[in-house]
């Protein structure tokens, strides 16, 4: 049976504002989309989250649940949902505005800390907006003791202060992690002046997370461990907008991962996935995950918006 993952983090709608100036309304949020990911691609998921009963929020939770995530108890409650509204440019990449406010419920914090997971992710706007963030840290923190944990960044300035006052808590939840995605544009904005490359280098480097990935857009992406590194080059496609593709690349590389056994309860998984990164080239299966997360994440950039692959869509795109 498939070892189930919680993720924790907001849920929101994306309203995608296109070059031509017209909007539409999607289902989104960085956690959110993981979740989703997750699920389409057969891993049962849980979301600790905090949505709306508004019509956005209805969206929402129909959305997540037909592409079978689990919402934690206390996850709804009657404030408005929060939005995001992504203005995209001619080549479909997307620039973000807020409408957001984040605090997981105490019905949520306690079901999360009442019903373990094999695995936890967090991350985006959750990780770093107060007054939620400090409980996500919290939650992440002691969940490690029983389950392996990811976090990607996805940092949106646009929501936090200066660079050197978020570098911290970003440094915590790597710590804390096992698995750590980030795009090249997180890690310019955090270690301004420093090359992205060398800033995610420097974390696999520092004894937290076994697996660092960076992502680059057109360029691929690179995983680092401790002992060296390895390019993942991106297909070639033609883009249609790159919403959510950094979250479909999480779902898929977790899903990897939690398929071969590298991440889950215990620690015989922290102990499989150190193995498979303790030499000069990662084990089969972490490559083999991290190219289906190319995979994935490339099927999204090719429709609009957060709509990341089904196991079935991965199947067919591999021939």
């Amino acid at each position: 049976m498939a070892q189930a993952a919680l993720v924790i983090g907001e849920a929101l709608t994306d309203v995608l504002v296109g070059p031509d100036g017209e909007r539409r309304g999607m289902p989104g949020g960085s956690p959110a989309n993981v979740a989703l990911g997750l699920g389409r691609l057969g891993h049962p998921v849980r979301f600790a989250t905090r949505v709306g009963r508004d019509f956005f929020g209805t969206v929402l939770r129909e959305r997540l649940e037909a592409g079978g995530v689990e919402f934690v108890t206390g996850s709804v409650d009657d404030a408005p949902t929060s939005t995001a509204t992504a203005r995209l440019d001619g080549a479909g990449s997307a620039t973000y505005d807020f409408d957001i406010d984040w605090e997981l419920s105490a019905a949520a914090v306690r079901a999360v800390r009442g019903g373990p997971a094999a695995h936890v992710h967090t991350g985006s706007i959750a990780a770093g907006l107060p007054p939620g963030a400090d409980t996500v840290l919290d939650l992440v923190e002691g969940a490690r003791a029983a389950a392996t944990v990811s976090y990607d960044p996805n940092l949106r300035p646009a929501l936090l202060g200066p660079p050197e006052r978020e570098r911290a808590r970003v440094e915590r939840l790597v710590a804390a992690s096992d698995v750590v995605k980030a795009s090249d544009e997180d890690l310019s904005w955090l270690y301004p002046g420093v090359e992205p490359t060398k800033a995610a280098a420097r974390w696999a480097e520092q004894g937290g997370p076994a697996l660092v990935v960076l992502t680059m857009g057109g360029r691929g992406a690179r995983a680092w461990w401790r002992r060296g590194s390895v390019h993942v080059a991106a297909p070639v496609i033609a883009v249609r907008d790159t919403v959510g593709a950094g979250d479909a690349f999480t779902s898929a590389l977790l899903a990897g991962l939690l398929s071969a056994g590298l991440l889950g309860a215990g620690e015989g998984p922290r102990a499989a996935l150190a193995e498979a990164t303790d030499g000069p080239a990662p084990a089969a299966p972490v490559l083999r995950a991290l190219t289906l997360a190319a995979r994935a994440a490339a099927l999204t950039c090719t429709r609009e918006g957060a709509d990341p692959p089904t196991a079935a869509e991965l199947r067919e795109d591999a021939g």
